[in-house]
Order: C-alpha cells, then structure tokens, then sequence
C-alpha cells in the first residue's frame, strides 16, 4: 500500500486552486476542463481538490462540509518550509483565517495553524 493522495470537497475548485497557490506558493499541475477536479504540484503524493457534486457522487452519501462547519475538521494538511512566520503572513494576506500563531514547540519544530477560505486546516511547519 502507497499512499497516493488526499482529495479537499469544495465549493470551487479553480477557486481552491487559486487561494492555495497564492496563499502557499504551490504550482497548478491539473484542471479539469470541467472544473469539477484539480490538483497542485506537490511531489510524489498528490494534493487534490473536487466539487461537492462530484465527491457526493462518488462517495454516495452526504458528508460534512468543511466550510459549513463552525470548527475545522480532525484532520488537517501539512505544508513544510523553512520560513513558517514569512508563510503564515502570506496565508494570511491571501485569505487563511490565522487560527494559532507561530510557535517553536519543546522538540525544536516551528508550528502555525490557518484555515482556509474552502474550510480546509493547514499546518505550516518547519521540517522535522
């Protein structure tokens, strides 16, 4: 088993798009002509986004949708870089909701936490 990808529900796609690459600096890699599916340049693993209508097809049933939700999800996504007070600011200025500010945690590890404007949580943190 590989894991291969994770997949964020949203309202808009290309939107989605758009924020992540001005909010963290990621590359478009994919869009469908649709508009239903997209995914950033993020290596081997693959960081992917899909329409509601679509992911409720797929799955069959209904689920929580992150932006409907007053707290962020258990889960989130975490984006490394040297630099996390330069890339919180920028998440920030590019429309995260700042939810805890930089800290360098007791095992020497930087941490900042936004969510974004699809409801999605995203750790920026240095690498460990």
């Amino acid at each position: 088993m590989q894991f291969a990808y994770t997949i964020v529900y949203v309202a808009d796609v290309a939107g989605s798009l758009a924020f992540y690459e001005a909010a963290f600096g990621l590359q478009r890699a994919f869009l469908h002509e649709s508009g239903a599916y997209g995914e950033l340049a993020t290596g081997a693993t693959k960081l992917a986004f899909v329409d509601h209508a679509t992911a409720r097809d797929s799955v069959g049933l209904d689920y929580v949708v992150a932006a409907d939700s007053a707290a962020p999800l258990g889960m989130e996504i975490g984006l490394a870089t040297a630099d996390v007070p330069a890339a919180f600011a920028r998440a920030v200025r590019a429309g995260a909701t700042p939810l805890a500010e930089p800290v360098t945690k007791p095992w020497g590890q930087t941490v900042a936490y936004v969510r974004c404007p699809d409801g999605s949580l995203v750790e920026l943190c240095t690498p460990m």
